[in-house]
């Protein structure tokens, strides 16, 4: 066996500046903290953000407001037109000359 070496520890250099979630750097432990309630009733003990609150109790999304914007996420959050009002139309159309065909064939 070989001998054993010793591994110098050196402490962590302090970083500079401010963190991404506008906290101080440096202690953890000295953040400010969400204070939301949560399930058990009492506050909440994580690290708040800028806006005060943290990830978990930040708030929902208001949603987007000018007509471009709803435009846009209503094209995102579509998976296909299955359920479109154009689509449901089309369908309605088909049925109804299928009808139309039915009853012509009945009355031959």
């Amino acid at each position: 066996m070989g001998g054993t070496k010793k591994i110098e520890e050196t402490p962590h250099e302090k970083r500079l500046g401010w963190l991404k979630n506008g906290n101080p750097s440096g202690d953890f432990s000295k953040a400010a903290r969400c204070g939301a309630k949560n399930r058990r009733g009492s506050p909440c003990q994580c690290p708040a953000m800028k806006n005060g609150r943290c990830r978990l109790h930040g708030g929902l999304s208001t949603g987007p407001k000018t007509a471009a914007g709803i435009k846009r996420i209503r094209q995102a959050v579509t998976k296909h037109g299955r359920y479109s009002a154009r689509a449901k139309a089309e369908r309605e159309h088909y049925r109804g000359l299928l009808r139309w065909c039915r009853e012509t064939l009945e009355a031959i």
